[in-house]
């Protein structure tokens, strides 16, 4: 099936109807040169196949008097018109020849004269736009750019000196800001790069406004609760003359897992937060997300669907409208794409909160459209059934909680086991599994309502399982360390006076990490074979753990950030250092709760920070954002969740002060000047982002639903 929507399809003529010339006929006596189109549009591809079809235009008299001569002629070497003379009614063949034509748009006329004739002469413009083919020279292909997600590429970045291009892909970006108060909650694609080809989501449909707006809190079918009424697309744009052009768009029938947000009664869903659409490159093909748990394979060159790949086709009991790709897709160097797929249960209730999932896979798809599966249930065999009564909880579940505070309650204090059914394994909604050179891939894994049960997940390369390592009770750096202990019991965001040291106050235990819906964070393989996967946790003031693991599962340690952010990786000498946002938010420590102690206030919002840390997970250094204003006091948030790093280890970010910077290698502790940076465009509202490097260094980043490119 071909879901092409071709902006100037290969080889194909498009004819637009842009009016008519001459009068209507009524003049009587008065003869009128009438031609049925005065605006044609053709598009061939520099190299491949034959000249576009003719076009047909007729020419008449609407006038009176009878027939007319005419004659007509081209102002173009490659724009051809028969006949050159003859009467009405008659018929035009308009041809446009590419010959040896180089890439580009080109505009021509043929204009048609009766002597004496009202409408004379009658002017048809012609565009041809010659393509180029798809290059065939991924750069950056995928999410991280290669298939351990290190952001790391071979050429140096060019200056932050020029906006090359600028791009509106999300056309709703207003309305869904509007839901927001402002914010912009929504997880973007990696620009792919090939050669001078870049591939990109191009949103088009309806969103749907609330009115009021923010009404989706309360259940209303419209904003988030609806974004299925948006579509998704996938256009090529090309560099010809120095712009980026565009070449096709591919429509996908790809939707998101529904928000299903409902405050009034309880049901979160995902909190707003709108999931990845995110196709990638590999074996000379863009592979495209598509409707329940399939995969789109796209030729290049013209934008057509090769095959339509569905993992799940002969499984008995999987509802399509329930089934879907979520996060983005990544592939390995051999050319296997590797993608999560879930199944909810959409059946009354709340598919999030009180219907437990129905299934969820690992799916792999090989060069030859072979496609093969594995459950979640499989990968992680020892968690809890969804069933399970018994699984982790906080103190902040018990009767009265706020009564409770500072917490832990008392050295020997242990919490509630979560309020509910513990929920079946599935995979965090926007991860990109991450494959290591040795073909091991790494996902992650929680229950489906329990997110402290959640696991990183090693998965040999025929799918079976390798070793499923827990995130819970593996951190120690809780009270004490990033939580003070007291002095007092109505000390703000402090443990008890008491309290054991490196335990989390929400749980007396050792720290855990949550997998969220609302984050993006996949895995990074290290050079050394470990692995990096960042997560939430309950008491660092929203930031999160990256946490790390050898290639085996064991825990080696971690860095008191991971919120939303896949670190990027320098590989410099024979070691290598790692890339992460750090922001500190205005928001509390570990509790969210009113209480006799005060405990639970906000921290102040700031500093925001891009740390660099060495192979053992100190800090080597950081960039503090330093941008203030009436409304931040203490600079700027980051806005990425992937860094791009170039040969130099150069390391280029975009914050939500509307600046992309460059960030250059030789620092050690805090530094507050950039090697460079620019102004893309407004301040906030730049969702969460990742950037891309181009193989000549051009950058590409965004900001407000606008892609930019930025160099020299």
């Amino acid at each position: 099936m071909n879901r092409v929507a071709p902006a100037f399809a290969a080889a194909v003529l498009w004819i637009g109807l842009a009016g008519c010339g001459g009068g209507s006929g009524g003049n009587k006596g008065t003869p009128v040169l009438s031609v049925a189109m005065t605006s044609l549009s053709f598009s061939a591809v520099v190299g491949l196949g034959n000249d576009p079809a003719p076009a047909m235009v007729s020419v008449t008299n609407t006038g009176t008097g009878g027939a007319i001569n005419f004659t007509s002629s081209s102002d173009a070497s490659w724009l051809m018109v028969t006949p050159n003379t003859g009467a009405t009614p008659g018929t035009l063949t308009i041809t446009a020849v590419r010959g040896n034509m180089a890439a580009g748009t080109y505009t021509g006329h043929v204009t048609v004269t009766s002597t004496g004739a009202q409408g004379s002469p009658a002017t048809i413009t012609a565009t041809f736009m010659v393509n180029p083919q798809a290059s065939s020279n991924p750069f950056w292909p995928q999410w991280g750019s290669n298939p351990q997600h290190t952001g790391m590429v071979t050429v140096t970045g060019q200056s932050l000196t020029n906006k090359l291009a600028d791009i509106v892909y999300d056309p709703h970006v207003d309305k869904e800001k509007a839901e927001f108060g402002g914010e912009l909650v929504v997880h973007e694609q990696t620009p792919v790069i090939d050669g001078n080809d870049v591939y990109m989501v191009v949103k088009t449909g309806i969103y749907n406004s609330c009115m009021p707006v923010g009404s989706w809190q309360n259940g209303t079918a419209c904003g988030p609760n609806s974004w299925n009424t948006v579509i998704w697309n996938e256009r090529r744009f090309s560099w010809i003359n120095g712009q980026l052009t565009p070449i096709w768009t591919f429509q996908s029938d790809w939707v998101p897992e529904p928000n299903a947000a409902n405050f009034n009664v309880g049901a979160g869903g995902l909190q707003g937060w709108e999931p990845v659409f995110h196709p990638i490159e590999t074996n000379n093909f863009i592979y495209v997300p598509g409707v329940a748990g399939t995969v789109w394979k796209v030729e290049k060159t013209g934008g057509t669907s090769t095959s339509h790949i569905n993992p799940l086709s002969g499984v008995n009991g999987v509802t399509a409208a329930n089934t879907f790709v979520s996060g983005p897709l990544s592939a390995d160097s051999n050319g296997n794409v590797y993608y999560n797929v879930i199944e909810l249960n959409l059946t009354g209730g709340d598919p999030w909160g009180t219907n437990d999932v129905l299934n969820a896979w690992l799916v792999k798809i090989t060069p030859s459209d072979a496609a093969s599966k594995v459950s979640y249930a499989a990968l992680v065999p020892d968690a809890p059934p969804g069933d399970s009564m018994s699984c982790p909880g906080t103190f902040a579940q018990m009767p009265n909680a706020g009564t409770t505070l500072p917490w832990p309650p008392s050295t020997g204090s242990t919490p509630p086991f979560f309020p509910g059914q513990c929920g079946s394994q599935r995979p965090g909604v926007n991860i990109a599994p991450a494959i290591a050179p040795d073909g091991t891939i790494y996902t992650g894994s929680r229950a489906h309502f329990d997110a402290m049960v959640s696991y990183l997940v090693a998965v040999n390369s025929n799918l079976t399982p390798k070793w499923a390592a827990s995130l819970q009770n593996v951190l120690n750096d809780g009270c004490g360390v990033i939580v003070p202990i007291g002095p007092t019991n109505t000390t703000p965001n402090a443990c008890r006076v008491g309290a054991l040291m490196g335990v989390d106050p929400t749980t007396n235990a050792k720290g855990s990490g949550s997998i969220v819906d609302q984050a993006s964070s996949s895995p990074t393989v290290l050079p050394d074979g470990s692995v990096l996967f960042g997560a939430l946790d309950n008491y660092n003031a929203e930031r999160g753990h990256l946490f790390h693991f050898d290639s085996a599962g064991n825990f080696l340690n971690s860095f008191f950030f991971g919120w939303d952010s896949t670190p990027g990786v320098w590989v410099h000498g024979q070691t290598y250092s790692i890339v992460i946002k750090d922001n500190h938010y205005n928001a509390p420590q570990y509790c969210f709760l009113s209480s006799p102690s005060n405990t639970c206030q906000s921290l102040p919002a700031g500093p925001y920070y891009i740390t660099q840390l060495d192979s053992s997970m100190n800090i080597e250094w950081q960039f503090q954002n330093t941008t203030n204003d009436s409304t931040h006091s203490n600079g700027y948030e980051w806005c990425i969740n992937m860094p791009a790093i170039d040969s130099a280890g150069n390391v280029y970010v975009n914050s939500e002060d509307g600046n992309i910077y460059q960030l250059p290698q030789g620092h050690s502790g805090v530094f507050t000047t950039p090697g460079g940076k620019m102004f893309l465009n407004i301040a906030l509202g730049a969702a969460y982002t990742p950037l891309s490097i181009g193989p000549d260094g051009k950058l590409y980043t965004q900001n407000n639903g606008h892609l930019f490119v930025v160099g020299n």
